[in-house]
This record gives structure tokens, sequence and C-alpha cells, in this order.
């Protein structure tokens, strides 16, 4: 798998990690790419020279303390609650499903799903933006109606891999899926 280019949904180059623990446990590492210096620099100059002739005209020096202000919050929000370095998710055939995502700041984002509340793994299909877009999901079903969907769980929604490296994965996933039942 390392060895094909895949695409998220907006053509920006991202990678898809498969590690076999053992023939019941799998992980999918996607990985985007890292955060540009040059949109970094872009903006905050940007900001910066919008406050500085706010700053020119008005003489007000808090307009500049403000900007600066500004523009490294909004970094250090961006990096920590919005900027995904990796999701990975790890199926482990007799006991269950774990997502995780982990951020630019090194925060990391986990949750686990057991195996009794699966009912299936499927790529589903979504308008997006004027587009249709294929995501993976994972399918709940309610303990007490097993035939029953409760909801649905969308897989790497900050990556949008497209689907040739959504296939990879479901392949491997339904694999895992039918030894164990």
């Amino acid at each position: 798998m390392e060895d094909e280019a895949f695409s998220n949904i907006s053509g920006k180059a991202i990678s898809l990690d498969c590690q076999t623990h053992s023939s019941f446990c799998r992980e999918f590492t996607v990985s985007s790419p890292k955060m540009s210096i040059g949109k970094v620099m872009v903006y905050t100059c940007s900001v910066w020279l919008l406050a500085y002739a706010v700053f020119f005209f008005t003489e007000n020096t808090a307009v500049l303390s403000s900007a600066i202000l500004i523009t490294l919050t909004g970094m250090m929000l961006h990096i920590h609650f919005v900027k995904v370095d990796h999701e990975s998710l790890l199926v482990i055939g007799s006991l269950g499903i774990q997502v995780s995502s982990s951020y630019a700041s090194g925060r990391e984002v986990t949750t686990f799903i057991e195996m009794s509340r699966i009912k299936d793994i499927v790529i589903n299909e979504a308008v997006y933006l004027n587009q249709i877009i294929y995501y993976l999901c994972v399918l709940l079903k309610e303990p007490s109606e097993p035939n029953v969907v409760s909801s649905v769980v969308p897989l790497f929604q900050s990556s949008k891999p497209r689907l040739n490296c959504l296939a990879k994965v479901y392949e491997s996933c339904q694999e895992i899926l039918s030894k164990c039942q």
C-alpha cells in the first residue's frame, strides 16, 4: 500500500500506512501533509500589514498589540483543535475498533467501539460542496435489535481520502470482520 499514491478529495497528497500485527489485527494510518510555513507567513503578514495600516491612520498602539495577540492565539487554536496530522484505525477482530486522531500540537483523541456494537463497515457516499464524495464508516447496531442500524460513525473525517484509498482499507477490514463471524 505504501507504493501507491493517494490523495484527498481536494487533490492534496496523503499517505496510507498499513501495519499487520496479526491475522486478526491491522492498523491503518492516514497522514495529511504538514502545515505550510509559507501559508502561515502570508496570513500573518497580511493581518499585521492591515493592522499597521489602521495604526498609521489612527495612531492607536492597541491595534498593533491586538493584531499580534489575535494572530498568535488563532495559530495556537488552529494547531491544537483543527490541524490533524494523522488519523488511525486499529481493527482488532475479536475486540473492536479504535479510532484515533493526532493533532499538530501533539493532542490525541481516541475512541473505542466494541465488536458487539458493530454491524458492519461500509463505504458510503455523500454530497459535499457540489460534488459526490465517498467516506468509510462504521454502522453501529442497537443491542436490543441487531438488525437495526442505530448510528453511523464516519472514519478519516479530517484527511478525507479518495475512493481508491478507502477501498484498500475497506477490503482489509472486511477480511478481518469475516474471520470473526
